[in-house]
């Protein structure tokens, strides 16, 4: 564990920063993030560059930072001629990464608590054809516990303080993910990418959501890499489903296109939103992507002067205690 209290506790205490898009950081510091590994490459490539971006996070206020995993697996690595051992060094290196990080913040704040949470995306996201934000793969339950599983236990032995199992587009797939999640005994959080009030997949989300209700190692429950208009309502809907906290980092609002391969529109993003958000249930707040260091600052601002409001923490449990030129998580 990176601190000597767990991230449940700190739950427990009221809302924790959550970092940004990594792979806007990234690109910020002039990395090409353009190849089918996005920025997963850069940990065989580049990972001081990954350890900048989050110092970066961290220096905005971020509490947890989120490896750059959310691409990286077996198959994908494989098709670059990495073995078995070598993915699994490069899993084990993105928690190393973000662990370092957090440690040198520490070292100059010795009263900062910091925790870094292992990024695990979805089947699609290995794609690399935007079937991340369909999802329906045509693959069993049982197939997609196959694809995560050694990934998952890859980056559970590297010694995270959660996973991150974010920008899930249906609800299939987050029962295999969660399946596997609790193989491990890491607390976990579950996080769907939605749209129009619905997962990806067009499935309701009070469905998606019961998905982890009960489970024993679940920490929250909520939705990422989304427009911020869709915030608000998951959150709620998390929070009756699951009696759990919530948690929620959408985009920054603008649109994708991907004919043009390009960000269109304005940024919605609004930190104000975040006392509403905390209000309702959320309890681990940040943004996905284009929402960068300068917006990570002005949550914080919003964040430090809440506390939890009377009446609703008893009724929440956080379980136990123990980046890019196109859209995606991290």
């Amino acid at each position: 564990m990176g601190t000597s209290g767990t991230l449940a506790d700190a739950l427990d205490a009221g809302p924790v920063l959550l970092d940004g898009g990594l792979s806007n950081q990234l690109e910020a510091q002039g990395c090409d993030l353009s190849d089918a590994l996005w920025s997963a490459r850069l940990l065989a490539d580049a990972p001081e560059q990954i350890e900048a971006a989050h110092l970066a996070y961290l220096r905005a206020g971020a509490r947890v930072l989120i490896t750059a995993s959310y691409q990286a697996t077996f198959e994908g690595f494989g098709r670059y001629g990495l073995d078995r051992a070598g993915t699994e060094a490069l899993l084990a290196r993105s928690v190393e990464l973000a662990r370092g990080a957090a440690d040198a913040a520490r070292r100059a704040d010795p009263g900062r608590e910091t925790w870094v949470a292992a990024s695990v995306g979805p089947y699609g996201a290995m794609l690399a054809d935007g079937s991340e934000y369909r999802g329906r793969y045509g693959l069993s339950v049982r197939e997609l516990e196959h694809f995560h599983r050694p990934r998952v236990a890859a980056l559970a032995a590297a010694g995270p303080d959660a996973l991150a199992l974010e920008t899930v587009p249906d609800l299939e797939e987050a029962e295999a993910l969660v399946r596997v999640a609790e193989e491990t005994g890491v607390p976990y959080w579950l996080s769907y990418s939605v749209a129009g009030g619905r997962t990806r997949a067009g499935q309701p989300l009070e469905e998606a959501f019961a998905v982890a209700a009960g489970r024993d190692s679940v920490l929250a429950v909520g939705v990422n890499c989304c427009d911020p208009e869709e915030a608000q309502g998951a959150v709620e809907q998390a929070v009756a489903v699951t009696g759990r906290p919530a948690v929620v980092y959408p985009n920054s609002g603008e649109g994708w296109d991907a004919g043009a391969r390009g960000w269109t529109g304005r940024g919605t993003f609004d930190p104000g939103r975040v006392r509403a958000w905390t209000r309702a249930g959320a309890r681990l707040v940040g943004g996905c992507c284009r929402v960068g260091p300068d917006l990570i600052t002005e949550l914080d601002g919003r964040l430090g002067s809440q506390v939890p409001p009377p009446g609703l923490s008893p009724g929440l449990s956080s379980g136990p205690s123990r980046s890019s030129p196109r859209p995606g998580a991290g």
